[in-house]
């Protein structure tokens, strides 16, 4: 019977019967296309928002104490992400430039999640949420503490903790722990403390980025974090363990292990870029047919762009790994364009472990295919915007002049401009794949009930909106020095929880993000799983 009421006034509101259309609003939208990708309702009407919400979209005329003219324009509901590493001010702000409203970190995480959280509250522009990274328990554990408190998430955690952990190894005679280490019963017991507690403290899921830690990581470890999120009910993250199509490293591994896992726990399961593991023709489809052919609460995303990003020390450019992706020295380049060959290779790997690079591994030609395909959500893999030193750039700091990958700040108006120039795909199902599906996996399949209000443009809806010119809308950050984060342009307006962030195209200092997290409970689950990995001795 809700539903039912809710169907009805929604379509009331949609179309013409705006019972709210005489009140005052807080922000006025008029003249603007609206797009509702859950309805498919696509019509020109006047929007309007108080107190953070959707109240009126209506033909009739209403006012507010704002007002933004739209003629011209798309509404559309705000841009959601679940990866996107960057959780700095500047590096937020500049998403905001590109439409993302509400951008979180499924992949990695962070380490200490009351901390996160507690950092973020009141000085956020978009909205905010995280996953506990298992990699960070691991570095505690098998590193040290003192170096896994040198960075909470995966800005922190790239610029300072991984170097430190490299360092300390070297000392020590050993690789770093968190990445070849594999865990006693006592050590994994512990691992699973820590991913407890973050999970206690109210973290969306736990992300496993098995990619950087292929001989570190067993299939039991994975088994026992999905395990764990399960009997919280929560999303697991996880990617490919390998990539390339050689056996016996194909490219779905870690995907198939970690799939496999979700359909026997019946657990949420978030497949991170699947576009990167030069296998998506097979992982794609393979996680559409377990969601729709045998509800497994499983999805995938990619994103628009042929080089991924990674940091110096990931096990994907060991000499093995460049083999299995049938690539080379001169495919890896520093962030100034610098390609690599030998000798850099090895003093890069050693020296700075924690440096951001660009892996080149894709075609072209091959970005159209993956977009398009059903049932992927699109998202932009965004690494934190920092300088020479690994250090993060004043909120104000001049847009020109940062080297970084183009995605950072350009994923979603590339994807708006290729619509446009190149017809891949309707503009509904784009803005679907950046805002609704999101939503709809978040909440549908991953329990996070907050999203049941997100990416829609309706009545009762919250009030996160991307207003954007579907002729004009560019990205401009490129791979070259100094231009990776040159912000997107032809979206001049953007609201969070109905406050206007970006306001003729310039980021206002108001901070309405709100944070995305389950309540903090009493006790941890940890008692209600059994850990029991085979015994590993020293160096075995």
């Amino acid at each position: 019977m809700k539903l039912i009421a809710y169907s009805l006034i929604l379509a009331a509101a949609l179309f013409g019967g705006a019972t709210l259309s005489a009140q005052d609003h807080d922000v006025v939208i008029n003249n603007g296309r609206v797009m509702d990708p859950e309805t498919n309702f696509d019509g020109v009407r006047n929007v309007g928002v108080k107190d953070g919400k959707i109240v009126a979209i209506t033909e009739d005329a209403i006012t507010g104490k704002e007002t933004i003219d739209a003629t011209g324009h798309v509404v559309a509901p705000g841009f959601i992400e679940g990866h996107q590493h960057a959780t700095d001010p500047f590096s937020r702000k500049v998403n905001l430039r590109d439409g993302l409203t509400t951008q979180m970190d499924f992949e990695a995480g962070a380490g200490d999640i009351a901390k996160w959280y507690a950092e973020a509250e009141g000085k956020t522009q978009s909205n905010y949420g995280m996953v506990m990274l298992a990699l960070i328990a691991r570095i505690s554990v098998l590193d040290g503490p003192e170096i896994a408190a040198l960075g909470n998430d995966m800005g922190g955690l790239f610029a300072h903790t991984v170097k430190a952990a490299a360092v300390k190894a070297e000392k020590e005679g050993r690789k770093p722990g968190w990445t070849a280490t594999l865990p006693n019963k006592e050590e994994m017991t512990e691992i699973m403390r820590l991913v407890d507690e973050g999970l206690r403290q109210g973290a969306l899921g736990v992300g496993v980025p098995v990619g950087y830690m292929t001989t570190g990581v067993t299939q039991y470890e994975l088994y026992k974090y999905q395990e764990l999120a399960a009997k919280y009910g929560r999303v697991t993250n996880g990617h490919v363990r390998f990539a390339g199509v050689r056996p016996p490293t194909g490219g779905q591994l870690g995907i198939q292990e970690m799939l496999a896992n979700a359909l026997v726990l019946d657990a949420p399961f978030m497949a991170s870029h699947l576009n990167s593991n030069m296998d998506w023709e097979y992982t794609i489809p393979l996680i559409n047919d377990a969601r729709e052919k045998r509800g497994a609460k499983v999805w995938g995303e990619v994103y628009p762009y042929v080089a991924g990003s990674t940091i110096a020390s990931t096990d994907v450019i060991t000499e093995a790994g460049m083999a299995q992706m049938g690539i080379t020295y001169s495919d890896v380049a520093n962030l100034d364009g610098t390609r690599w060959d030998k000798a850099m290779y090895e003093d890069v790997r050693k020296n700075d472990p924690g440096r951001a690079v660009l892996i080149y591994i894709n075609p072209e030609e091959d970005i159209v295919k993956w977009m398009a395909q059903p049932g992927v959500v699109i998202v932009s893999d965004g690494m934190a915007i920092q300088d020479e030193n690994l250090e993060y750039y004043p909120w104000d700091s001049p847009y020109e002049g940062k080297s970084v990958h183009p995605r950072s700040a350009g994923t979603r108006a590339k994807v708006l401009r290729m619509v446009r120039e190149d017809k891949i795909m309707p503009l509904m199902e784009a803005i679907s794949k950046m805002s609704y599906l999101h939503a709809k996996y978040f909440d549908e399949l991953g329990g996070i009930s907050p999203f049941r209000t997100k990416g829609r443009v309706q009545v009762g809806a919250d009030a996160d909106i991307v207003v954007f010119n579907p002729d004009t809308v560019t990205d401009n950050s490129t791979y070259k020095p100094g231009e990776g984060a040159l912000p997107s342009t032809g979206i001049p307006y953007v609201l969070v929880n109905g406050v206007v962030v970006v306001k003729d195209s310039e980021v206002q200092k108001v901070f309405p993000g709100k944070p995305i997290r389950f309540p903090v409970q009493e006790k941890g689950r940890l008692d209600q799983i059994n850990i029991e990995p085979r015994i590993f001795e020293p160096n075995q």
